[in-house]
């Protein structure tokens, strides 16, 4: 029988007590059985750890104490994880359905890529359903196509270890697109699932920090693609923005 490749779903929580345990569910519920779950708690003192303790059972690997921020605890996970896939779930975000990784991995679908990525559906804090991401994955999803903003969810992209890169600390709310974007970069595989992988917590870190997570992006796509094509991208960028959030109310 082919192998099937071990998948190391990473949670960074802090102070996530009334959020975690539908995450860590959703990870245990897969019918996937080469899983390793992996808990990076920030040093919380709320109860989360006890919640940690309660499904010590099923998690992994875990680790509580401080860190200098959500990519600094990211980075401990990639250290932490011995998968040959990485994918990010964090405190209060959920794979989708129980089936989600055994759809995507199983014998019938070799040979296996470097990147895997699919859909998101926003969720509220009681776990109902509140529609799509405002912004949609392409059919064949590329590095370059970042010069038009965050198209995939990072909670639904789940990357191959090997070309893994860490986190960039020195950014604070937005390296998680240029992780992204690297990861892209460096892939010679990427595969559309055509599934929705994860339900995302709406009103995370960059929800309460929207202008300078989006200073932050900006200064990256400068980075790699130039200031002119940036600018000029962010003119239609802002545009559906706004579009978006006139008609939905939500961004």
């Amino acid at each position: 029988m082919a192998h099937l490749p071990k998948i190391s779903v990473i949670t960074v929580v802090f102070n996530g007590k009334n959020t975690l345990e539908k995450t860590i569910r959703s990870v245990t519920d897969q019918t996937y059985s080469n899983v390793e779950y992996i808990v990076v708690d920030g040093g919380s003192d709320d109860g989360t750890v006890e919640i940690i303790r309660k499904f010590d059972d099923v998690i992994s690997k875990w680790v509580s104490e401080p860190d200098n921020g959500i990519y600094d605890a990211m980075n401990k996970g990639i250290s932490l994880a011995t998968g040959e896939y990485l994918w990010f779930i964090n405190s209060g975000d959920e794979i989708y359905d129980p089936g989600t990784l055994e759809r995507i991995f199983n014998i019938h679908n070799l040979p296996f890529y470097d990147v895997y990525y699919g859909d998101t559906v926003m969720i509220d804090t009681e776990g109902n359903e509140i529609g799509g991401r405002r912004l949609k994955p392409p059919a064949n999803l590329t590095w370059k196509d970042l010069r038009n903003g965050m198209l995939v969810s990072h909670q639904s992209i789940i990357v191959s270890k090997k070309i893994t890169p860490l986190y960039n600390t020195k950014y604070k709310l937005s390296a998680d697109f240029e992780w992204v974007l690297l990861s892209l970069k460096r892939a010679d595989r990427v595969i559309n699932t055509h599934q929705i992988l994860s339900r995302f917590l709406e009103g995370g870190i960059t929800y309460q920090n929207i202008p300078a997570g989006l200073n932050e992006r900006f200064r990256i796509m400068i980075k790699y693609f130039g200031f002119m094509p940036t600018l000029l991208n962010h003119v239609v960028i802002g545009s559906r923005f706004l579009y978006f959030w006139v008609k939905n109310k939500r961004f």
